[in-house]
Parts: structure tokens; C-alpha cells; sequence
């Protein structure tokens, strides 16, 4: 007897195969969700939203474009801070006490460090620790012509006053090669200076100049040079040289400060009668300075005493050689090194 034919299969409707895919995957998926979704119940629940803040626009002001702006809203100047220094005993001390007071001035500061001759790796081991931004530059000595007659009168610290004009023209062709705008002052290594005078420089507009004390072995009395000034003009000199009626302005290296476009901006500048901004090696000893500032300005109207009135001192120069250290019997130091000499202990009876 013949079996019965099978029944004809039934197609499967479309929306029952969608529906046991979808349930499939999703139940293939689960092992792997469960092994990355963690619950935790003791996060704390975001709070409900009761407000909504709505920010206000604050109310239209208008400023007048000829008012000038408070100090704390313009940007501060960038103060341009030229050394000289060689190597000699005391180079590292003067450095050093330099840079503490570089550290607390506001900044922006660069300090210029213009070595003479070539770079020395102590100097530039004393700045990389001085927590001040610097430029480590090198000034090359020019050979000493061996025929060139000695003239009488020539003073011995010649050579060292023409090898810090070099050094500060190092420092005023960086300046200039690289566009660095902001306030250019001469600081020596060996002076004293207060940290307001560093405040002061910042106010700055093209010129400003100030009094400066000197502090000179065997003298009994403190000699002051700079300024006079009624308000922030310039109205006189403080001077005690015989020569005053020969030198225009009577201002100490350390006492004048300007802005550094003066050097590529003959705009800027009192009178245009120079194009090349540098200091003189040629000038006579205490004329460095004046012959420098009448290449920036012309007269009195130009500059600007700081502060006004002119009645604070800011620096004091110390004019202190190095001949004047004091040595232990049978040392003395040639270079910028700290030494250190270890002093042996001796056994004392006990009285």
C-alpha cells in the first residue's frame, strides 16, 4: 500500500520571518551587552530641573575713541633689559644679584646679556638658572693694532669703557635685525637698582629719563645726576661737572630708557639728522651718553621725566673696580668662577 503524499509546505509570511530575526539577534547579543553594562545604583540623580537661565547681555557702552584706556586694560610693554659683562672676579656675584631683582620686575622682560668677546660656558650656565627670559649674545673683540701710538693723558679703563659701547651695539643690532618693540634700557651689572624703577619703565611713551646717585670710593657725599622736572618736563640738569657747559645732557648710562622703534622709525625720533641708532666708541670719556640721546632727541621738549617730578631715586651706580676686592694673601681670581677655598681646621689648646 502506497504511503500519502506529503502536504505542500506553507510559505512564511514576511512580517513573521522579520520578527524571529529580530528576536534572534537580539538574543545572540545579550551574553555580550550583559558582560559591558554595569548598573550603579548609588549615583546620585541629577536634580530636577526647576529654572531655566537665560544669560543677559550686559548694556551697550560707549567709549570715546580720544580716552585713553587705564593701565591695566592696555598691553603691557615688553621691557628690553642690555647688559654688558666680561669676565673678571666678581662677574658671577653682580649677575646674580642682577637677576633676583630681573625676577621680581613685572613681566614681559628679556634681558640681553652681551658678553665680551666669545660666549664663556659659565656664563651661560649662571643665566639657564636664572629663572629670568634671556638672549645670550657675544660681542667679538676688535685685534689691538700693536704701532698705534699711546697718546698722554689716556686714562687705563679706556679700553673697558669702548668695549661696552661694542657690547650695548650688539644688543641695538639684535634689537633691530629681530623688530623687538617695547622699552630699551641700559642696565650695568654693577648697579643697584629699586624694583619700582622697572614699574616706572612701562610709562614710558618715546624718551624718559631720570636722576641717578653715584656712589664713588673716598667721596663723602652721594653725586646726583639727571633731571630736573616740573611735572613730567624736563625743565634743568643735577650736575657737578666743570665740563657742563660742553656736554648737552647731563644723564648717566643708567638713567635714560626709550622706545626701541626709535632705532628703526626716524618717525619717532626728535629729528632725523641720524639713521644708524648705535653708540659712539669714539666719544670722549663721560660723553658716551649725551652724544647717544642726541641721536634720539633733539631738545628737552622731547622727553619725559619719570616719575613725574623727577624726585625719586630709582638706581644707584656703584662705581666700584675690581681692584678694590678684597683677596686672601696669594689668591686671586682671572675668571668668572665661583671658587671655593676649603680652610683647614686647626686644633687650638683649650686655655
Amino acid at each position: 500500500m502506497a504511503a500519502p503524499p506529503c502536504p505542500p509546505r506553507r510559505p512564511i509570511s514576511a512580517p513573521c520571518f522579520l520578527l524571529c530575526f529580530l528576536l534572534g539577534f537580539v538574543a545572540g547579543l545579550f551574553p555580550f551587552a550583559h558582560r559591558h553594562l554595569h548598573l550603579d545604583l548609588h549615583l546620585p540623580l541629577p536634580p530636577p530641573a526647576t529654572a531655566i537661565l537665560v544669560r543677559e547681555d550686559p548694556p551697550s557702552v560707549v567709549v570715546d575713541v580720544d580716552t585713553p584706556l587705564p593701565a591695566a586694560a592696555e598691553e603691557r610693554k615688553l621691557l628690553l633689559v642690555v647688559t654688558p659683562t666680561r669676565a673678571r672676579p666678581l662677574q658671577a656675584y653682580y649677575l646674580r644679584r642682577l637677576a633676583h631683582t630681573l625676577r621680581l620686575a613685572p613681566s614681559p622682560l628679556l634681558w640681553l646679556v652681551v658678553e665680551s668677546g666669545a660666549a664663556t660656558r659659565d656664563t651661560a650656565a649662571l643665566l639657564r638658572g636664572c629663572g629670568v627670559m634671556y638672549r645670550h649674545l657675544s660681542s667679538p673683540v676688535p685685534d689691538a693694532p700693536q704701532d698705534r701710538p699711546r697718546r698722554r693723558g689716556r686714562r687705563q679703563d679706556r679700553p673697558a669703557v669702548d668695549s661696552r659701547a661694542r657690547q650695548r651695539n650688539t644688543a641695538l643690532d639684535h634689537i633691530e635685525h629681530h623688530r623687538l618693540h617695547g622699552i630699551v634700557y641700559f642696565a650695568d651689572e654693577d648697579n643697584v637698582y629699586s624694583l619700582d624703577l622697572f614699574y616706572h619703565l612701562r610709562d614710558i611713551r618715546s624718551f624718559g629719563t631720570w636722576p641717578v646717585a653715584t656712589l664713588a670710593p673716598g667721596k663723602s657725599k652721594t653725586i646726583l645726576q639727571g633731571p630736573v622736572c616740573e611735572g613730567s618736563r624736563v625743565v634743568g640738569w643735577h650736575t657737578t661737572d666743570r665740563s657742563k657747559n660742553q656736554r648737552r645732557f647731563h644723564v648717566d648710562m643708567s638713567g635714560f630708557a626709550f622706545n626701541s622703534s626709535k632705532l628703526w622709525d626716524a618717525k619717532n625720533r626728535g629729528h632725523q639728522a641720524w639713521n644708524y641708532i648705535r653708540q659712539l666708541d669714539t666719544a670722549k670719556e663721560g660723553f658716551q651718553e649725551t652724544a647717544f640721546i642726541e641721536q634720539l632727541v633733539e631738545d628737552e621738549t622731547h622727553m619725559e621725566g619719570v616719575p613725574p617730578g623727577c624726585s625719586k631715586i630709582m638706581n644707584f651706580h656703584l662705581h666700584l673696580e675690581d681692584k678694590n676686592a678684597i683677596y686672601l694673601n696669594g689668591w686671586q681670581t682671572t675668571q668668572n668662577l665661583d671658587v671655593i677655598i676649603p680652610l683647614k681646621k686647626e686644633a687650638r689648646p683649650l686655655l
